[in-house]
Formats: structure tokens, C-alpha cells, sequence
């Protein structure tokens, strides 16, 4: 079952991409009907956290690290800089453009946990190898796509199930160029907070290598500073905190199961043999499929700038990808995953054997 092995990393990060494709859409439309980005923030995580919480509890009991000082700022930062900024700054900017636009924003996510991965030596860079060079040139294009489609429309691609709805409704294209570089710049501050929290989880893990557990203690502590924010930002607004058997409902249900308290587990897992660029890798998959969705749900019209930024994009990830995946074959490491019960055991296993990269 060595393929299976091999696929198993592939599969789980297309699944994260599919989940958050669905977050995409149903955001949008709850955003559209009013729901405040400052609640759905708070009700999601907290929901993630009912959750996750209990499973947390019973199948970390083993393998639960002791907390300490140092883990637990970590752990603030953690909640800080994805479910509070990213997600707030994510949702404000969705608002000002459309669902497609903010996914195909975050096709930079990919070169920006490069760059940081780099720095905090978590990712290798010798510009006299081929590999290095396609990433660091697939990283300058995938900046260059994304600006692309922030600042380029050109001509409307008909769909045919577009053009009767596209006449009543405001568009992409529609939108005041103040707001597409408002919400293009929201997008990108919460894209650089998600690269410095797929890091700053990778490098967690290594002293708290529970994943579960630290799910369970990111939701919780997102919860608490987003409630905190959420509290100053809707003050005297308490209709925002209401909520029915509805889409808003269903939304922090979604976005809260799938894609706080799983895509953090999920990619916890994934990063430790893969690394963080890995798993940020294949966020152009959630570009396409949230496209294709909104194109029908939202009847948002097709650009051509933004299909040939987003060729460029997916150009430049595909050469990162390319020269990631030689990593691990150029360069074989070691994995050293420490674990903290009733004393230190040290497990070394070359990325031969796990199919992995330093972490």
C-alpha cells in the first residue's frame, strides 16, 4: 500500500481546499443577508471548539504534552492570527469584492508561507540548484498573477447562465476600483497572517506535538479574542448576535467543523512530514472550484484579466510545487518529532522512509 501512502498527503490537502471552496459560497451569502463578519468569526470557533474539544480530550490523553509558558503564548498568537485578523480581514474584503475575487487572492498564500518558511529555516534556498530557482521564480509569478487580477479586467466572458442575471446584478467588474484595492489589500494582510500562522503551527508542533489538542486550544482561544473583538466592533448591536435556523446557521456550522476545526488538524498532520509550503500549495484548486460555484449560485461574471492572472498564478505555483516536490528527493533530512511523556523520546526517521520534509 506504498501509493497509498504516497496519496494520502495529496488527498487531504485537495479535501481542505474543497471544504473551503463551500466556506467560500456559504460566507458570501451569509454576508449578503446582513450577518456581521465579527460574529460569524465568534460563532464559528465557537463551534469548532464544542466540537473538537471532547474528541481532543480522550485521544491526546496519551501524547498531551504538559503546557508550559512558551507553548501557551504560541497558542495566543495562533488564535490571534487566524481566527481573529485573517478570517475578519477575509470576510471585510469578500464584502467589497465578491467570493471568487477573495479566493483568487489567496493564491499568493502559497508564496507568502514561502518567504516566511524560508526565513524561519523551514524551507531551503541555493540559488545554484534548478529546484531552488523555480521556486523562487514560481513565487515572484504568483505575485505578479494575483496583481494581475486585482488590477486587470479586459473583456466579459459570456456564460450562458450569467448573461440575463448579469444585467440586475452588480458584478465584479461593476464594483468601484476603491473597493477592489480595498478589499484586495484587506485580503492580502489576512493572507500574510494565515502564512505566519501555517508556520508558527509547524514550529508549535515541535515542542506540542498533539494535533488535536492544539485544535482544540487554537478554536478556544480564537474564540475568546474574537469575542473580545467582536464585542467592540458591534457595540450597542446586539440584533448582530441573533441567529435562526438559517444560512448563518448553517455557515458557522460549515466554516466551523470543516474549516477551522478539521483544516487545523488535518494540516497539523500534514505539515509534519510535508511541510508548510506543502500544505498552502494547493490553494489554487479553491480559486477554480469557487468560481465555477459562484458563476451559477451568484451568477458572478468571468473576466478575462482575471483568467490570465490566474494562469499566471497557477503557472508560478505549479513551478513551486515542482521545486518542492524535489526536496524531497534532492535532499533527504531528518525528522526529529520530540514528544514530552514522563520524559523526552526522540524518533528519527528519514524522509525516505515518512516521505517528509523538516519541520
Amino acid at each position: 500500500m506504498g501509493w497509498l501512502d504516497t496519496a494520502r498527503p495529496f488527498i487531504a490537502v485537495i479535501f481542505l481546499q474543497v471544504g473551503l471552496a463551500g466556506m467560500d459560497i456559504l460566507s458570501k451569502a451569509a454576508l449578503n443577508q446582513g450577518m456581521s463578519n465579527y460574529v460569524l468569526v465568534v460563532y464559528r470557533h465557537v463551534i469548532a471548539t464544542v466540537v473538537i474539544a471532547p474528541f481532543a480530550f480522550f485521544v491526546d490523553k496519551k501524547i498531551r504534552p504538559k503546557m508550559t509558558l512558551s507553548i501557551f503564548i504560541k497558542i495566543l498568537a495562533l488564535g490571534l492570527l487566524e481566527p481573529v485578523i485573517d478570517q475578519n480581514l477575509y470576510y471585510l474584503g469578500m464584502k467589497c469584492t465578491t467570493a471568487t475575487f477573495a479566493s483568487a487572492m489567496y493564491n499568493i498564500l502559497p508564496a507568502t508561507t514561502f518567504i516566511l518558511a524560508f526565513f524561519c529555516k523551514l524551507e531551503k534556498v541555493n540559488l545554484r540548484c534548478v529546484r531552488s530557482i523555480a521556486k523562487v521564480i514560481g513565487t515572484g509569478a504568483t505575485v505578479a498573477g494575483a496583481m494581475i487580477m486585482t488590477l486587470v479586467n479586459g473583456p466579459v466572458i459570456e456564460l450562458f447562465w450569467t448573461k440575463e442575471s448579469g444585467k440586475h446584478k452588480k458584478a465584479t467588474g461593476d464594483l468601484d476600483l476603491q473597493d477592489l484595492i480595498k478589499g484586495a489589500v484587506m485580503i492580502t494582510i489576512g493572507c500574510l497572517c494565515y502564512s505566519c500562522f501555517v508556520v508558527l503551527q509547524a514550529i508549535t508542533l515541535r515542542t506540542y506535538p498533539a494535533e488535536l489538542s492544539l485544535t482544540a486550544w487554537i478554536c478556544l482561544m480564537g474564540t475568546i479574542e474574537g469575542a473580545v473583538v467582536a464585542l467592540v466592533m458591534e457595540r450597542g448591536n446586539f440584533v448582530a448576535w441573533s441567529i435562526g435556523w438559517d444560512t448563518k446557521l448553517l455557515t458557522a456550522a460549515y466554516s466551523g467543523i470543516i474549516c477551522s476545526g478539521l483544516t487545523y488538524y488535518i494540516q497539523g498532520i500534514v505539515m509534519k512530514y510535508r511541510g508548510p509550503v506543502f500544505v498552502t500549495a494547493f490553494n489554487p484548486l479553491c480559486m477554480v472550484i469557487v468560481a465555477i460555484m459562484s458563476s451559477f449560485i451568484f451568477a458572478e461574471q468571468m473576466f478575462l484579466g482575471r483568467v490570465m492572472g490566474a494562469v499566471v498564478v497557477v503557472a508560478g505555483l505549479y513551478l513551486v510545487v515542482w521545486g518542492k516536490s524535489k526536496d524531497y528527493y534532492d535532499s533527504p533530512s531528518t525528522l526529529i518529532q520530540d514528544q514530552d511523556q514522563h520524559g523526552k523520546e526522540i524518533m528519527i526517521a528519514t524522509n525516505e522512509e515518512l516521505g517528509g520534509d523538516r519541520v
